[in-house]
């Protein structure tokens, strides 16, 4: 038999060798690391410290903006703070809800272009998920569900002006779908719990709807064109400026919705105002009611934006005794005294906020 012990001291050698080399060169690779991260900040400082602040602001320039918004949003029922029948509970419908309640206005969703394609996942959830908590709620406490549906469950229509047996022409996969598919949905699931369970179910089509109070830089069309022309910037119009909306203003929508409610018309109703102007029209309106000197900038036209949009509301008037009764320039101008208010204040805040541009949410680059 061979002996043992010289073979084993001569792999401890060898094994001594081996650490004592991996060691060496995790030495060498720790010093060439930190060397390269000397590089690299003695890089930055050359270029300046810039570089480095414009990254901080880029991170948390959003997270300013979401304070402002929260900030704004407080403000807008601060006023309620302490009444009787008066109670705010901050809460996400996508997460169950349970309360005691009568009726239930499901208002819940982004509604701005902007806001809605910035997170479609969060947007489908809403309109689905938190529809199905809402109708769950109503449907365990015997309470009378509206839900908020919209124009855009028309989509990009053939038919005008819109009525309420119109199905749509929506594309199913575009920009727009997540909030367009998703008030579709949510139809279809308020009916569901209709006839399956009983739930009683309103669902009112909500047209373009403006007013004091509305957020300043949400991106729609009113506020856009408002902050734009008190600001002296170019009012930007998406496309030649030819497609049409109607707006109604908010108290007009408010009545609406109420009527809906207590009312026995369980099927549609559009809500919304029949008068229709060309956006164009619109802001070159909002520019004289300001008395702005501001530019008209023509952009290229947003993907899948409606040409026609006008609301056919004989069911409202006959079923309801509900239309639209402040005029469109008297709206305006409460809208526009509301947002000079709010251009004082938010300057005496150090905020200046801007018209919000169509954005996505960056999200992984796929490979097809």
């Amino acid at each position: 038999m061979v002996s043992k012990g010289p073979v084993l001291r001569l792999l401890t050698a060898i094994n001594r060798r081996r650490m004592k080399l991996l060691m060496g060169l995790a030495f060498v690779a720790y010093v060439a690391s930190v060397w390269g991260n000397f590089v690299n900040m003695r890089s930055l400082q050359e270029n300046g410290d810039q570089k480095v602040e414009s990254k901080i602001e880029e991170a948390v320039a959003p997270l300013r903006e979401k304070i402002k918004d929260l900030e704004k949003r407080k403000r807008n029922v601060e006023h309620w703070i302490g009444h009787e029948n008066f109670e705010l509970i901050n809460h996400d419908v996508v997460e169950p809800l349970y309360i005691e309640v009568d009726q239930i206005y499901h208002l819940a969703s982004p509604a701005s272009p902007p806001n809605y394609m910035y997170n479609p996942i969060k947007t489908l959830k809403t309109n689905t998920i938190g529809t199905l908590n809402m109708l769950g709620l109503a449907k365990r406490v015997g309470a009378r569900l509206l839900l908020a549906s919209t124009s855009e469950v028309y989509g990009d229509p053939e038919v005008h002006p819109q009525n309420e047996d119109y199905w749509g022409h929506v594309n199913p996969i575009g920009p727009r779908a997540c909030y367009d598919e998703g008030k579709r949905v949510a139809e279809t699931m308020c009916y569901a719990y209709m006839k399956q369970e009983g739930v009683e179910v309103r669902v009112a089509r909500i047209f373009n709807t403006f007013g004091p109070r509305m957020h300043m830089n949400d991106g729609r069309v009113v506020s856009n064109f408002i902050l734009q022309a008190l600001q002296g910037e170019p009012l930007t119009v998406y496309g030649p400026g030819t497609q049409t909306r109607a707006f109604q203003y908010v108290s007009d929508l408010v009545n609406g919705l109420v009527a809906l409610m207590n009312s026995n018309v369980s099927s549609p109703v559009n809500l919304g105002n029949p008068e229709e102007h060309t956006i164009l029209e619109f802001a070159q309106l909002i520019k004289k009611l300001v008395g702005s000197g501001s530019e008209i900038q023509f952009l290229s036209e947003a993907q899948d934006d409606p040409q026609k949009r006008k609301p056919d509301i004989r069911k409202a008037k006959l079923l309801l005794g509900w239309e639209p009764v402040v005029p469109l320039e008297e709206g305006l101008n409460k809208a526009i005294h509301y947002f000079r208010k709010e251009l004082e204040y938010q300057a005496n805040n150090q905020y200046i906020p801007k018209p919000k541009p169509a954005r996505m949410k960056k999200g992984r680059t796929r490979h097809n």
